[in-house]
């Protein structure tokens, strides 16, 4: 369950980013794989801090993966935009 949570904490990160302009990418695939990646990588992350775990869902890593994600994100937008 907390595998799933990360997942669909990622994917909401990357659909909430699709609705900001600034810096959007013409395809949705690749950002979208981008957040998905990094909620997996934060959730093992957040286990690893004690935030539950993979198989049960906890809150705050719900939140840790979703923030993270979108902070990712946010950064690899940035540096698109500076190119």
């Amino acid at each position: 369950m907390g595998l799933v949570m990360w997942l669909v904490s990622g994917a909401a990160s990357g659909a909430a980013a699709r609705l900001i302009r600034a810096g959007r990418p013409e395809r949705w695939l690749g950002e979208m794989l981008l957040g998905v990646v990094a909620g997996v990588i934060l959730g093992v992350t957040a286990t690893a801090l004690d935030f539950g775990g993979w198989k049960e869902p906890d809150w705050r890593a719900g939140l840790f993966t979703l923030f993270g994600a979108a902070a990712v994100l946010g950064v690899a937008r940035l540096l698109r935009m500076r190119r």
